[in-house]
């Protein structure tokens, strides 16, 4: 007879503890760590391929092509590690540091060093390497997301979703445009792949009770020092992140911070001599180097703390903005494109009100240890350094600046998502949280492909962007330059055609001098853009009003002398106005005697003018200048001839016969080298 089974009833039956339903339904493929690293590593350097074929562009030239020692390649690394990161472009002590606070971010010089070396000038590698240490750098965010949220099989599911999706939108946004797509935007990448790898060395170092994982992570983080000095906010990432994903004591906490500490006190003792901290507090008087100026009585003054603070606030609003709507970006945020503010400027007294929300919030979330309020304090902690508030960073605000910060948005971003999904309770939850994350980027990818080709050139991206901020100064003025330098290399035939721009780039320089009167290298601009549009009287008083800014700066001394002699040629060979061609050309043998060109007109238009004594007095220093010189010794002769002194022109011009066969042939036109 079958024994009969007892009848259990609810109430006494084992407890069972509940799954949510979305770690049940989670795909194989959520859980597959291989095929993410390799779809996150691709997707993240892909999305720059179209900036492959890109040049130079923007502060490469400071750190690659125009730095002296950049350019010497692997010879060059010793002069990259002794001084400032600017030295090598500006060539000249004490320059380095009109930018506020100084630089010393070799690690990036010396891969560019390396590069040089290698392939030569070559844009096409810098952008492909580039896009490689970015796939790279999403990786180890994968891995490390996956160490923070993954101790445990109940948490596995969980942790697979928030690293796999933290990453990838990570590496879809927008923002990152200005650090992948320009080169020199390295710095920044190393300096959170060496912080982000720490921190991944520095976790397992806790879990597996492996110290050597700690010299390892120690390492790591002074070479993302040694990239950027931001990276030293990890000082206090590290500590927080032991304390909210692992079950550490203080004890424990301060011994796994140890080598980041270390490697911080290291660094700053190698850069201390070469950049002092006395000249992180430094404050310039010039706007482009210190936004927080404003004109009084014709002068500029510093901001009062209410203004500088509402502006602060401001331009931190301005960055939870373009994290969550990237659009539109810029380059640019120079003064000013973001404007004096005050606490009657509702988007001031907004952002503060916000960032006492998420202030509240992380501070809440400490002892519950929430994921949310952890991508929070990443955001606020890594943003502190570049926010204004602490020291001037010597621009309002800049989009590569949030790129370490923006890591952390990711992270609370979706792990938000995860949270307000997985409270349903659905078996199929993880759906639509996977479609949440996908459709934001998805558009953070279209974006980023959208942005990109603004970085081709100068040209491209300055006239790009000042349609986004055509209230920057610098822009503006940037613009103007590329427009003339563009107009500069066309060929001479092409020019006449082409004056539209130099009058766009005159357009430009006047509305940079509205934002910002005293701004001398806009005057010197605008005085070589009347030059080419030989409107020669307004460019030299530019080039006054430059030097009454600055009276020892010498491209607007040397510039002068050039507006007389262009003048001077003008007058002479358009206007055949020779008593005015003199004028012009004493004025700018005056200013600079040891020019050639000046030299040579001058004594042309002398010798027209009958003045033959003094033809032959120019064009026999003419030919003492420049002694290889057929044509100036031809010159000479012909002076000679005029002035009745036959001899001495068959002398000089039979000189001229030896070095160029022919040439007097050429009549009294001798064509100049």
């Amino acid at each position: 007879m079958a024994k009969k089974q007892k009848t259990v009833s609810p109430a006494s039956r084992p407890a069972k503890a509940p799954i949510p339903a979305i770690v049940e339904q989670s795909p194989a493929w959520l859980l597959n760590s291989r095929l993410h690293i390799i779809a996150l590593f691709f997707f993240g350097a892909l999305l720059y391929a179209n900036t492959f074929r890109h040049d130079y562009a923007l502060d490469d030239a400071i750190v690659i092509t125009d730095n002296m020692f950049t350019a010497k390649g692997v010879a060059g690394i010793s002069g990259i590690l002794k001084y400032d990161t600017f030295y090598g472009f500006f060539k000249e002590e004490g320059k380095a540091t009109l930018v506020a606070g100084g630089r010393y971010r070799p690690l990036s010089l010396v891969t560019f060093a390396i590069e040089y070396q290698i392939f030569g000038k070559n844009p096409m590698v810098g952008h492909i390497i580039n896009s490689l240490w970015y796939g790279l750098t999403i990786v180890v965010l994968y891995l490390l997301l996956l160490q923070l949220f993954g101790n445990s099989q109940k948490e596995k599911n969980r942790a697979f979703f928030i690293a796999f999706t933290t990453a990838a939108l990570f590496a879809a946004h927008p923002l990152h445009t200005e650090v992948v797509a320009n080169i020199k935007g390295r710095d920044e990448i190393l300096a959170l792949l060496g912080s982000l790898g720490a921190l991944y060395f520095s976790m397992r170092a806790l879990r597996e009770n492996k110290s050597w994982m700690q010299v390892i992570a120690g390492i790591l983080f002074f070479l993302g020092l040694l990239s950027k000095e931001n990276a030293i906010t990890f000082v206090a990432v590290a500590p927080l992140t032991f304390y909210y994903f692992s079950k550490a004591k203080p004890g424990q906490i301060a011994l796994q911070t140890l080598p980041y500490a270390l490697a911080a006190l290291a660094f700053l003792l190698i850069r201390n001599p070469i950049v002092p901290m006395t000249s992180v507090g430094d404050t310039s008087m010039e706007l482009m180097n210190n936004p927080f100026l404003k004109i009084e009585g014709n002068q500029y003054v510093p901001f009062n703390s209410a203004e500088r603070l509402a502006t602060v606030f401001y331009t931190l609003g301005k960055y939870l903005v373009l994290l969550f709507i990237p659009h539109p970006l810029t380059h640019d945020y120079y003064p000013r494109h973001i404007d004096v503010m005050s606490w009657g400027d509702w988007q001031a007294l907004l952002s503060l009100s916000a960032y006492l929300a998420l202030g509240v919030y992380a501070l809440l979330g400490l002892r519950r240890k929430d994921p949310v309020s952890y991508g929070i304090w990443f955001y606020l902690l890594t943003l502190s350094i570049v926010s204004n508030l602490v020291f001037s960073v010597g621009t309002n605000m800049a989009e590569r600046l949030v790129f370490m910060p923006s890591a952390g948005f990711c992270l609370a971003l979706s792990a938000g998502i995860w949270q307000l999904f997985s409270k349903k309770g659905k078996a199929d939850a993880w759906r639509p949280a996977l479609i949440a994350i996908a459709v934001i980027a998805g558009l953070f990818s279209i974006a980023t492909l959208l942005r990109n080709p603004a970085w081709k050139n100068n040209y491209t991206l300055f006239t790009t962007d000042v349609q986004t901020s055509p209230k920057s100064a610098k822009l503006r003025n940037a613009t103007a330059g590329e427009l003339i330098t563009t107009f500069e290399k066309l060929p001479k035939e092409a020019r006449e055609s082409n004056k539209g721009m130099l009058t766009e780039a005159v357009g430009h320089l006047n509305e940079a001098l509205k934002i910002h009167p005293n701004y001398k290298n806009a005057y010197l601009l605008l005085g070589n853009a009347y030059i080419y549009l030989n409107e020669f009287e307004k460019a030299v008083a530019t080039y006054q009003k430059a030097l009454e800014l600055d009276p020892d700066y010498r491209d607007a001394q040397s510039n002068i002398a050039v507006a007389y002699r262009e003048a001077g040629k003008y007058q002479g060979e358009q206007l055949n106005n020779v008593p005015k061609a003199l004028e012009y050309l004493e004025k700018a043998y005056q200013i600079n005697p040891g020019d050639y060109e000046t030299v040579r007109l001058l004594g042309v238009a002398s010798g027209i003018a009958g003045n033959h004594a003094r033809a032959v007095e120019l064009f026999s220093k003419g030919a003492q200048m420049q002694p290889d010189n057929a044509g100036a010794w031809l010159n000479l002769g012909f002076a000679y001839y005029n002035s009745g002194n036959r001899a001495e022109g068959d002398k000089y011009v039979a000189k001229a016969e030896q070095l160029q066969p022919g040439i007097s042939k050429q009549g009294a036109q001798p064509r100049q080298k």
